[in-house]
């Protein structure tokens, strides 16, 4: 093929995508026609269903948090008074005992024996002295007629006086050889539960010896700190008269495990190392929830704001310049109002601090479609969009069939 019919094939090939590029564009279907329809829904958006709840007022606890420590109001280390073999243990390991209750024995033997002792020498004792009292009686009689000397009735009179000293210590020792007998039986000081058992029975146990730890669990201490900046708050809750009431709950904080807990004591210093100062409470623990040396999430309750503004915790978005609500106009559209939360309310609400008032409503769901000035449908809590009308419906269809058409 000569080099003109080359040039000649090359043009009309090139004339030819141009018709049909031009009868593409002319098409109703054709990129222009799509993009000018787009341009017109676009300024047709429907509304958007979202779910609205209004400002409420209604009276709201104020709560501190702290973590803390369960701790037994009394914990009690049993040891014996007296050294000696052990007979045997009167207590079942991890069960209750009462206060009085014997918990063991030692070998009372040597110790009645030290008892009989101190009984027999007083009966000695007590003998003679009614034998020096008895001299002495009669040596006052005889002592006018001149047939005994005073000398020799001082000495009478002394006599008497040192064996009544010496009954007198008999006695003593009668009493202190009764309270180291006494002594042999280990009893309960308290009622509490019993830990696991520190001697076994036929040990020689001393002073030195736990032979079981005690703990008091009704009631039952809960420990915690709060920071300084808290101080002057509890104080005055504290003062304005009333117990201030303490909860327990889980480490998750999803339920409370022991309620009816009243704030017993503030310290009276801080911590300068923490900054914290320490607070005891104290639970009637009827049930055993709380357990020595548990963790636990404690809620205290230092006031009431009365008719504070609540609103669902849902409703609150974080933006890049702080806490916002969407809240809606009067005429369905919404716009993003800045709010401080003050605090939460339970586990699903926020009380406000600023930034809205009452009765004004704001979007608690369908906040990922909005933008301010959108318009919006604005539905109650469980409420649902109403069904498209026949209409409606036509008129989606006609929209879905020439989208069709363009996609071809």
């Amino acid at each position: 093929m000569s080099r003109f019919w080359k040039i000649a094939l090359a043009v009309v090939v090139v004339l030819v995508l141009l018709l049909i590029g031009l009868r593409l564009m002319q098409k109703p279907g054709g990129p222009g026609a799509g993009q000018g329809k787009a341009q017109g829904k676009e300024g047709e958006q429907p509304p958007v269903p979202v779910t609205v709840v209004p400002v409420a007022r209604q009276n709201v606890p104020v709560y501190l948090t702290a973590l803390g420590t369960v701790q037994a109001l009394n914990t009690v280390a049993i040891s014996p008074q007296v050294s000696g073999r052990l007979l045997s243990l009167e207590f079942t390991e991890g069960q209750p005992v009462k206060k009085g209750q014997v918990l063991a024995q030692i070998d009372p033997r040597s110790f009645q024996a030290t008892y009989d002792q101190a009984v027999a020498r007083r009966r000695q004792d007590q003998a003679q002295l009614a034998t020096a009292r008895a001299n002495y009686s009669r040596s006052q009689e005889l002592g006018p007629k001149g047939y005994i000397a005073k000398q020799d009735l001082d000495a009478l009179r002394n006599t008497v006086s040192q064996l009544e000293a010496t009954v007198a210590s008999d006695e003593a020792q009668i009493r202190d050889a009764q309270v180291s007998l006494g002594y042999t039986k280990v009893i309960s000081p308290i009622d509490g539960l019993a830990g696991i058992r520190g001697v076994d029975p036929g040990n020689v146990v001393t002073t030195s010896s736990t032979i079981v730890t005690l703990t008091q669990l009704h009631p039952i201490n809960v420990m915690f700190n709060l920071p300084e900046q808290n101080l002057d708050m509890v104080r005055q809750a504290a003062q304005g008269g009333g117990e201030l009431s303490v909860a327990a709950l889980d480490r998750g904080d999803a339920h409370v495990v022991a309620d009816g807990g009243v704030l017993k004591v503030i310290d009276n210093q801080i911590d300068a190392s923490t900054g914290t100062f320490r607070l005891k409470s104290e639970f009637p623990n009827a049930d055993n929830a709380l357990w020595p040396g548990q963790f636990v999430n404690v809620r205290l309750k230092v006031r009431t704001v009365d008719g504070g503004l609540v609103i669902p915790a849902q409703a609150v978005q974080r933006g890049p310049d702080g806490d916002y609500v969407y809240l809606l106009q009067a005429d369905n559209t919404v716009k993003m109002q800045p709010v401080k939360v003050a605090q939460e309310v339970g586990d699903s609400a926020v009380m406000i601090g600023s930034g809205l008032k009452e009765g004004e409503r704001v979007v608690t769901e369908g906040q990922f479609r909005l933008k301010p000035g959108s318009k919006v449908n604005p539905l109650k809590p469980g409420e649902v969009p109403a069904a498209p009308s026949a209409a409606e419906l036509e008129k989606a269809k006609k929209q879905g069939g020439g989208g069709g058409r363009r996609g071809h």
